[in-house]
């Protein structure tokens, strides 16, 4: 058992355009760290919040009922800490509103840290329930599309119906995801208010249809029938409209060789998945048709077998 560890946890892609709510895929490249001490204070405290500049974050509240970090810490002290609590840093590597999974990866990255503080440390999957408590107060819902393949990495399917079941799919060797994430922000609270209460019987067919050929194409490597998959009939038309260049962004990574294209989350961030050979020149046309229209952006490269949430450093 330590006194002090450090956790990160990377970003991932909400939805991956198929699976609203219950399918997400790790990002390599981006993430959240989350240092955590004990103390002997009875409550968990958030001493800092830096974020992407290392200054102190000028919106996410160091107060532990506020904090998706403190949040999910909290609620696994409270089942299992003994003795004592733990205080946290956290130092934001995921912007916020992005589409990214940035409260989802704070909550993971705190669980996974207070975990290792634990005298009887829980296993990797025990952690889901916990980091979704802090998901669930910046969201407003109880959905793991980013918080499992933040903990777990990979690509996870995870229906609410089935928790705490989850379950690791298989990925397609030779293709890549490709993240744009232009400077924009999409609140996921409000996103998800502007979707339909109700769709019709064909809509869920056609989406269902999807997802299911989707999963199979996955876990045979079947890269033409995700390319024919990768759509989203649902939600994808009540949203793109939040995010400025979508169309012209979609239409530069097809054009560049990309399999399928289409928001990661509520957005504004938009991924594709490509061909390991296409993924490079995808995420250089997508950064082009996003800054042609004045809008600055960043863009990650991310194998579909991204790690999860990890330790990073303990003394």
């Amino acid at each position: 058992m330590s006194d002090f560890v450090t956790a990160f946890a990377p970003a991932s892609i909400g939805n991956v355009g198929v699976g609203f709510d219950m399918l997400g895929l790790a990002l390599a490249g981006a993430g959240d760290r989350v240092i955590a001490r004990r103390t002997d204070n009875d409550r968990v405290t958030v001493a800092e919040v830096r974020g992407l500049d290392g200054e102190s974050h000028p919106y996410l509240s160091t107060n532990a009922e506020e904090n998706t970090a403190s949040i999910a810490a909290q609620a696994l002290w409270d089942a299992h800490g003994g003795a004592g609590s733990v205080e946290l840093k956290v130092h934001k590597g995921v912007p916020l509103q992005s589409g990214m999974g940035s409260s989802a990866a704070s909550a993971v990255a705190a669980a996974v840290a207070a975990n290792a503080l634990l005298e009887s440390p829980l296993d990797v999957e025990a952690l889901l329930p916990y980091a979704l408590e802090g998901e669930k107060f910046a969201s407003g819902a109880m959905h793991t599309d980013n918080v499992a393949p933040s903990l777990l990495g990979g690509l996870i399917l995870s229906p609410e119906i089935l928790l705490p079941k989850i379950i690791r799919l298989p990925t397609p060797e030779g293709v890549s995801a490709v993240l744009l994430h232009p400077d924009l922000q999409v609140n996921t609270a409000q996103a998800r208010r502007v979707l339909p209460k109700s769709i019709s019987m064909k809509l869920w067919l056609d989406q269902q249809g999807l997802l299911a050929g989707f999963i199979h194409a996955c876990g045979s490597g079947d890269i033409e029938l995700i390319g024919k998959t990768l759509r989203d009939v649902v939600i994808e038309p009540h949203r793109k409209g939040n995010v400025s260049c979508f169309d012209d962004v979609v239409a530069a990574a097809y054009k560049a060789g990309a399999l399928g294209c289409t928001l990661s989350g509520s957005g504004p961030s938009i991924f594709a998945l490509c061909r390991d050979n296409d993924a490079r020149n995808a995420a250089s046309a997508m950064e082009q048709a996003c800054r042609a229209q004045g809008i600055s952006c960043q863009s990650w490269v991310s194998s579909m077998q991204a790690p999860g949430a990890y330790i990073v450093g303990e003394a």
